[in-house]
């Protein structure tokens, strides 16, 4: 009885653990995110303009994009247009909670005029930074400018989100990275961090031998 027991035992262990587990390796991105050529880089929703700095957010912004092109793997399209990812930043106070400004214009590009050593970006704006136009400032005259007390990340956020969808960024964050001043140029670390992950993702996985 006591070997018939041992047997069962065995063998739901045996079938509860796939037989190639140990050769496979799940990529830490999907798939999409290597094959993208496009990205939407947007201020969080929600974000305030810290006070002592009204500039902030948007001067994020404009280092993640141009750090973009300097790359040269995914190519920054402008507000309005389709693209496979958006990436959203945030920059942080250093605190918990800080005075900010919200509801006002300074996020809202009337252009864009961006560029490299060996290429630049013009254009204008177009509707929302999602892709709805319906949501943009000016269909919402009652959402002036006004100073709220911002609680959220003390340090720079990047997020990475699946684009050409509805609404990308209700969805959950595919890769998210969090760091002091990750943000800030001529570094602009946050990218360069996307960078590794992709790299990383990318390695051919090899097969552990028995």
């Amino acid at each position: 009885m006591t070997a018939r027991l041992f047997s069962l035992i065995l063998l739901a262990t045996l079938l509860a653990v796939p037989t190639n587990a140990k050769d496979k390796k799940k990529s830490s991105l999907p798939e999409y995110v290597l094959r993208a050529s496009t990205v939407l880089v947007v201020v969080s929703p929600g974000a305030g303009e810290p006070v002592d700095n009204p500039a902030a957010n948007a001067t994020a912004r404009e280092n993640v994009e141009k750090a973009l092109m300097e790359w040269g793997r995914l190519r920054p399209v402008l507000d309005g247009e389709e693209s496979d990812l958006v990436i959203a930043v945030r920059t942080g106070s250093g605190k918990m909670m800080q005075p900010t400004i919200k509801g006002g214009p300074i996020d809202n590009r009337p252009g864009v005029a961006q560029g490299t050593d060996s290429s630049i970006r013009i254009g204008a704006q177009q509707g929302h930074p999602t892709g709805d136009p319906s949501m943009g400032p000016q269909n919402s005259p009652q959402n002036g400018p006004h100073i709220s007390n911002e609680i959220g990340p003390s340090e720079d956020m990047f997020e990475v989100y699946r684009g050409g969808v509805s609404d990308p960024l209700d969805s959950p964050a595919v890769w998210r990275y969090i760091a002091k001043n990750c943000l800030r140029a001529p570094n602009v670390s946050a990218v360069d961090e996307f960078r590794k992950a992709i790299a990383e993702a990318e390695k051919p996985q090899v097969p552990k031998t028995p």
